[in-house]
């Protein structure tokens, strides 16, 4: 099918920016490292139909080095705008900004950036901090030589903190999340209102909330949105929404097979503001309904909060547990057992080997009381009876 790539101006420069971007967190993998070939068929692919923005980042595990192998096997990087991030907590020093980046070209085979982010850049005292370090002169050379063309900033914090640090310095383009599921979380639709007021393009991330209203949305939410499009799939949904908007300019998708990618082009093609009407909006209320009540966690399996000093896999711990919901309580034991590979004393992955250390809350995006989460966790799936009749079953297997 032959589909035509929408773009929404970049007022900064000017530029035209595709309303679909390819979020590089994650790649297809194949036995645990990114498949280049796979990747590279994607990329191939996405820039044909049209798509110009591709976002990666230092601390997504292999991104920038896959992200640079392709551009480099395919020659095209000339023809897309690229961004990534400055992990700005590992930072101590001017020095340290400039070794980063460094490291980025050099993984990225390029010579400079186009859309470049402080990473998690969520509360003005860490702005403060990176400022006392001399990161407005840093960033004032590096545009001067070209080898950054926009600095922006990814936020996952407070509408308050969000409206602060848009206000603290002359950004070029900033990237928040945004979603169906609760469009005032985070900076919310206020904040995406006032960045667009001030004339910077929005890049959406977690359109899908990390796949939860795509593969995961419950059956029920499922039934009520065929009946109005039975031919758009749930994500097409949660994308229409976002582009229903005038002011979000690039909306990622982490697409990792060529599906998903068919799937986003086609909805891309027509993507418009007010491009739903009265009977789809009441069908997402309807749909949020749903969906928060089938949700316990709000994780979207970023794995930022990995990896646990005591390792459990939090990650696969609150997908098992929101499937137990989502699914039926079979299906979340089944999930959670083969993420959290738990042995016949509970320990190891497991919900039960968290000490409640904190470590990982102060890592996450979404905010999420992590402990006591993990602790309801183990209530549901793991009572007394769970460890003998997996031994049973171990037995037999």
């Amino acid at each position: 099918m032959t589909t035509q790539m929408q773009y929404r101006e970049d007022f900064r420069s000017g530029g035209q920016l595709s309303v679909l971007g390819f979020g590089c967190m994650r790649l297809p993998r194949t036995a645990g490292r990114i498949d280049l070939d796979k990747t590279e068929a994607l990329v191939r692919r996405a820039v044909e139909a049209g798509v110009n923005y591709f976002d990666t980042a230092y601390v997504y595990p292999g991104s920038e080095e896959a992200v640079g192998t392709v551009l480099a096997r395919t020659g095209l990087r000339d023809q897309i705008n690229l961004a990534t991030k400055l992990p700005h907590q590992r930072c101590r020093s001017t020095e340290d900004f400039e070794r980063i980046f460094t490291e980025e070209l050099e993984r990225l085979q390029t010579d400079h950036i186009d859309f470049y982010l402080i990473h998690n850049l969520s509360t003005p005292a860490r702005w403060e901090r990176v400022v006392a370090l001399g990161i407005k002169n840093w960033i004032a050379e590096k545009k001067a030589s070209g080898q950054v063309r926009r600095i922006g900033f990814s936020f996952h914090g407070t509408l308050g903190d969000f409206e602060a640090i848009l206000d603290a310095y002359d950004w070029d383009f900033c990237q928040i999340q945004y979603n169906y599921s609760d469009e005032n979380y985070q900076a919310g639709v206020t904040g995406l209102r006032k960045a667009h007021s001030l004339g910077l393009p929005v890049i959406i991330m977690e359109p899908l909330l990390g796949g939860k209203l795509a593969l995961s949305l419950p059956e029920a939410a499922r039934a009520l949105q065929a009946k109005v499009h039975p031919d758009w799939s749930p994500a097409r949904w949660g994308f229409s929404w976002v582009w229903n908007q005038p002011e979000p300019t690039v909306v990622l998708s982490g697409m990792n097979a060529v599906e998903q990618l068919t799937d986003n082009l086609e909805a891309a093609a027509a993507a418009a503001p007010g491009m739903l009407g009265d009977t789809d909006e009441q069908t997402l209320d309807a749909v949020r309904k749903v969906f928060r009540e089938a949700y316990k966690v709000p994780c979207t399996g970023c794995n930022y909060c990995m990896p646990c000093p005591h390792g459990v896999n939090i990650p696969g711990c609150f997908a098992g547990y929101n499937a137990s919901y989502v699914n039926g309580l079979m299906e979340g034991f089944k999930t959670y057992y083969m993420s959290t590979t738990v042995d016949e004393d509970g320990k190891r992955s497991s919900a039960r080997a968290c000490q409640s250390c904190g470590v990982c809350e102060t890592k996450c995006p979404q905010h999420i009381a992590i402990p006591h989460e993990l602790k309801q966790v183990r209530k549901r799936l793991e009572p007394f009876w769970a460890r003998p009749v997996l031994s049973v079953v171990r037995k037999f297997m």
